[in-house]
């Protein structure tokens, strides 16, 4: 009888300590293409803002992100495609080397996860517009592998109003 209440007694033990770290996550550190897109989304140095302000934006209904809070910054090749008012310029298709990264923040403003579109046709994740998508929390662990090419997230950038995938002028005019 003691051995049955020894035995239990480890496998909760055993479940406590597997629970405490984190080994239940099915998200996996980013290597290959999801490093290099986490690499990109953490370097601030060099980025334009949209609306040419780092302040957070509420998220919209019409989003499909869980996040209540965002922001959305333009490498210099992408920011080229905004206007003096640091919008997208309408009817724009972004070149080669594009970096546009959307900053997910969580209830307490906390940087929570990147949404990252990189243009590099060339690239074996590349979607067929060019785009490889990231979708990398902010502790480099892969919410979505860019190997899918965006599936999760298409149908909804591809909506009415979209400009090469970009909403912001839609849901942040």
């Amino acid at each position: 009888m003691k051995t049955k209440q020894l035995s239990g007694a480890t496998i909760l033990l055993s479940f406590v300590i597997l629970l405490a770290s984190g080994g239940c996550k099915n998200e996996k550190q980013a290597e290959g293409t999801d490093k290099l897109l986490y690499d990109m989304a953490k370097e601030t140095t060099g980025f334009t803002w949209y609306k040419k302000s780092d302040a957070l934006l509420n998220t919209t209904s019409g989003s499909g992100h869980s996040f209540p809070f965002l922001r959305t910054r333009y490498n210099q090749i992408a920011a080229a495609k905004l206007n003096d008012n640091g919008q997208i310029i309408a009817g724009s298709t972004f070149p080669e080397g594009s970096v546009i990264v959307k900053e997910f923040h969580d209830d307490s403003r906390k940087l929570a996860r990147y949404a990252i579109l990189y243009k590099a046709s060339d690239n074996s994740d590349a979607d067929s517009k060019g785009w490889v998508w990231g979708y990398i929390n902010a502790d480099g662990t892969v919410a979505q592998e860019s190997g899918k090419k965006g599936s999760g997230c298409n149908e909804c950038h591809n909506q009415s109003g979209n400009i090469d995938y970009m909403l912001m002028n839609k849901y942040f005019p």
